[in-house]
């Protein structure tokens, strides 16, 4: 199993994206990672589709767009149009989960969902065959910076065993203060994709902090390329 790594434009410079987007190609990334806030299912406001497609024009890594929008139904399909090559939604915002992950296939994307830290793991078990990942939140989404939340390393452990007993076929996705001291346990406990954003933007050589979190991650953890 790789490691994949998507550095989180949240913490970048919002005025030099495509610098960042630079940076996340030069230092080997798997994924950018996009943040769309709206003011209501978290406090922030960030981007929307426009933004969306620039990126998208502006970059050949996929896009992995993480929607923290109250009943993203209603908007799913102008990120599709927009270029998302990724998308997941949060179960807690959306009663309609499996239209969700439908329309996101359906639209050629890979479909996601994601669970805040007080989100139970048992809230993915009806969407286990309509899910090409899943998003553990560890961290209290909204805003970047925070402090890894402990209880969230036993939480990935649980989901990748809960995933496996369902024969379910998904790569565990972890968002939320994550860093090279993080990374070995997290590989060790299932998960695939890391989400770093003030790790790879606010190191002074953030190109290098991508293949480094990446080192940590394999090395370590006994998980292989």
């Amino acid at each position: 199993m790789r490691i994949r790594i998507a550095p989180s434009l949240l913490a970048a410079d919002f005025a030099r994206l495509a610098d960042a987007l630079a940076i996340a190609e030069s230092g080997g990334a798997d994924l950018v990672h996009v943040d769309v806030m709206d003011g209501r299912f978290v406090p922030n406001l960030t981007i929307g589709p426009p933004v969306v497609k620039a990126l998208r024009a502006a970059t050949r890594l996929p896009l992995d767009v993480h929607l923290m929008i109250e009943e993203p139904e209603r908007t799913l399909r102008e990120y599709l149009d927009a270029g998302a090559d990724w998308i997941s939604v949060h179960v807690e915002a959306t009663n309609h989960l499996h239209r969700c992950l439908s329309l996101i296939r359906d639209g050629g994307a890979k479909a996601g969902a994601a669970i805040n830290p007080a989100t139970p793991t048992a809230a993915l078990s009806a969407a286990w065959q309509d899910l090409d990942y899943a998003v553990v939140m560890s961290v209290n989404p909204g805003w970047g910076g925070q402090k890894f939340i402990e209880p969230s390393l036993e939480k990935v452990r649980r989901l990748r065993d809960e995933a496996l007993s369902a024969g379910a076929r998904l790569a565990i996705e972890v968002d939320g203060g994550v860093d090279e001291r993080r990374a070995a346990p997290l590989a060790r406990a299932g998960a695939e994709i890391l989400v770093a954003g003030t790790a790879i933007y606010g190191a002074e050589n953030p190109a290098g902090a991508i293949g480094r979190l990446r080192e940590a991650a394999e090395a370590r953890s006994g998980v292989t390329a």
